[in-house]
This record gives C-alpha cells, sequence and structure tokens, in this order.
C-alpha cells in the first residue's frame, strides 16, 4: 500500500521556523516530482513547492519564495519542506503529494490535478 504520510507541523511564533517532511512508503518515488500544497479554512487548496525527479529543479509559489525551501534525500523517499520567517497566514493544513507522470517538471507541477498520491496533511499554526 502506498503511503505518504507528513510530520513536523506545530504552532510557532510568527518569524520563527519549521521544517516538514513526507515520508513515503509501498514505492521509492525515485522517477517523480513531488510537491507541497497548504489549504487554510475556508480556501482552496494552494501550491507551496515542488521539486522535480532529480532534485535538480525547484519551483515556488510567490508567496514563499525566499523563505521556504523544499528539498529531497539522496534515496528519493523523503521530500522536506524548510520554513523560515513562518507569518500568520502561512497557517494551514500542508499537504505533500506525488505527481503521477515520471519525469514532470515544469508547468505541470504547478496544480493539483497533476498528483495522484497525497498524505493527510498536518497542521500549521503561526501566531501574532
Amino acid at each position: 500500500q502506498v503511503q505518504l504520510v507528513e510530520s513536523g507541523g506545530g504552532l510557532v511564533q510568527a518569524g520563527g521556523s519549521l521544517r516538514l517532511s513526507c515520508a513515503a512508503s509501498g514505492r521509492t518515488f525515485s522517477a517523480y516530482a513531488r510537491g507541497w500544497f497548504r489549504q487554510a479554512p475556508g480556501k482552496e487548496r494552494e501550491f507551496v513547492a515542488a521539486i522535480d525527479w532529480s532534485g535538480g529543479s525547484t519551483l515556488y509559489a510567490d508567496y514563499v519564495k525566499g523563505r521556504f525551501t523544499i528539498s529531497r534525500d539522496n534515496a528519493k523517499t523523503t521530500v522536506y519542506l524548510q520554513m523560515n520567517s513562518l507569518k500568520p497566514e502561512d497557517t494551514a493544513v500542508y499537504y505533500c503529494a506525488a505527481h503521477s507522470s515520471p519525469y514532470s517538471s515544469g508547468s505541470y507541477l504547478y496544480t493539483t490535478e497533476g498528483y495522484n498520491y497525497w498524505g493527510r496533511g498536518t497542521q500549521v499554526t503561526v501566531s501574532s
């Protein structure tokens, strides 16, 4: 059974940092891009960051660029999201996902439709 499990969420003050992890089991996803999305109450799920299958290309939403960093380990089973300079508007449930098509990159990584495996999410709350 394929599973993606997020961890590392929590409560942090504005300006603080958190590091989210997403561990995969059931398969390695080594040939697949991975992404992070988030959803705040009453809002649609939105793109945060993505990393291609090789780890050589990363994409970020404008609202996190320069503050968040996505990475993946050498075994390519775990993806990380380092979040610095957190703001109250970053408060949301953060979801990791694995893309459905191998070796995808670029604009295909921005939308939820391209991802077919999702974790259950981890709550991030930033207090002002």
